[in-house]
């Protein structure tokens, strides 16, 4: 999708009709859902994970949206919504208590499911199939909020988590503000150690062919949308990392940003 949205003006293609397209696997930025839709796709945003079958969760349409401008069309996309028929059980709790978190788009939980898209076990491993299912539920790692409407967005991975001075900060929250931008094509933010605050935002981009801007307007630029806690203290320019299936390895940012602390 950001390949396709980011496509140089000879290379993109009139598109005749509409085409339909379902997306998964990280986040998709809403300012990426928005361009794919001024480009003629209409985009379904479904979530789930190998022990949940895959597409366990589905950000249905509603029509009364249609209403909203292309911008908030986007934010609701950008969700990752209702559990399908398939699915029994959808929560987001704390990951202790399994007590749900209120419902006001703001509380951070974890997510859970079970039904009969969730595996059964882990194959020949008791030990982590015990522990995936404390509480009867089965716990997926990610961290998110349920929204008055009953739609679920993903916040992060837990382990992608950024704790700095005591505040839990989202990589996603700043990832999404970083491709606001219009000079941006991609970008990843991690936790970077920290000797005050234990932590802070790190975050690392690649910038659109042509384009410059320096880490100080980029800072600039997200502090004048973000809370000051939740502003990058670095900025990296480069080409970020990827798996086979293109996903973003994070784990070798982090320790990029660790060497980053360990040099100043």
């Amino acid at each position: 999708m950001g390949m396709i949205a980011n496509a140089e003006d000879q290379d993109q293609r009139v598109i005749t009709g509409q085409v339909q397209i379902m997306t998964a696997a990280a986040p998709p930025p809403p300012p990426v859902i928005a361009r794919m839709e001024e480009m003629g796709f209409q985009v379904t945003h479904v979530y789930g994970l190998t022990e949940t079958y895959g597409p366990s969760v589905v950000s249905a349409w509603q029509e009364e949206w249609n209403e909203l401008s292309p911008t908030d069309q986007a934010l609701k996309k950008g969700r990752q919504g209702v559990n399908y028929p398939g699915l029994e059980g959808l929560m987001v709790a704390d990951s202790e208590t399994l007590k749900e978190v209120p419902s006001d788009g703001q509380t951070l939980g974890e997510v859970f499911m079970k039904g009969n898209l969730v595996m059964k076990g882990y194959f020949k491993n008791p030990e982590a199939t015990q522990e995936a299912f404390r509480g009867g539920w089965f716990h997926s790692g990610d961290l998110g909020v349920r929204h008055p409407d009953g739609y679920i967005e993903l916040k992060d991975r837990a382990k992608d988590i950024i704790i700095s001075g005591g505040e839990n900060i989202s990589s996603v929250e700043i990832e999404n503000t970083l491709y606001r931008h219009s000079d941006i094509l991609e970008a990843a933010v991690v936790a970077r150690p920290d000797e005050q605050w234990g932590e802070t935002p790190c975050a690392f981009v690649t910038l659109k062919p042509g384009s410059s801007i320096s880490e100080g307007e980029l800072i600039l630029f997200c502090r004048e949308q973000l809370a000051g806690f939740k502003v990058p203290k670095s900025i990296i320019f480069q080409e970020l990392p990827k798996t086979s299936t293109g996903k973003i390895r994070k784990n070798i940012l982090r320790e990029q940003a660790s060497r980053i602390l360990e040099s100043n």
